[in-house]
């Protein structure tokens, strides 16, 4: 079970020091009960405000293989679409329903719209691109063109020719 901290306003702030009067017992106290993270929350906390999916990219023989994690993603809300040697794969993750009653500790995930573009390498096949959604993960597959793979060439051997001596 993940520990959940509900924080508010601090209880009580730093007591002020009067220059006649100085009570050292009462400024620790105020000083171990400070909590400066609190204090610069408002200028540390970063909302993301769009879902934008990280890719690897990986080459293989066959092609180029682009995998993204899209939880939340149904296969209508996503597209892939290619245009001359430029990838483009779009989507959104729509936000749940949120009910008045209902109390949030914290809001982490982040909701909205995406649109990735990659340039594909020279020698990938435009024309053979195939995307698959399964648990979450987009894999998109670019095959590369049959004249820029590697060929294994067959090296032919001579039988060997005695020289006199």
């Amino acid at each position: 079970m993940a520990n959940v901290i509900v924080r508010g306003e601090p209880e009580q702030k730093l007591a002020p020091v009067s220059p006649t009067h100085f009570e050292p017992l009462r400024w620790m106290r105020s000083l171990l009960t400070w909590d400066p993270f609190q204090e610069m929350a408002p200028l540390l906390r970063r909302e993301r405000l769009e879902f934008i999916p990280d890719f690897d990219i990986k080459e293989t023989k066959e092609g180029y293989v682009f995998t993204a994690d899209v939880p939340g993603v149904k296969t209508p809300d996503l597209d892939v679409s290619v245009s001359g040697n430029r990838m483009t794969v779009s989507g959104k993750r729509e936000s749940e329903r949120e009910e008045k009653t209902e109390t949030y500790y914290a809001c982490e995930r982040s909701y909205g719209s995406f649109s990735r573009s990659f340039t594909l390498p020279e020698g990938a096949d435009a024309n053979a691109v195939g995307a698959e959604l399964k648990d979450g993960v987009l894999t998109v597959s670019v095959k590369k063109k049959a004249e820029t793979q590697a060929k294994k060439i067959d090296i032919k051997s001579q039988p060997a020719t005695s020289k006199p001596h």
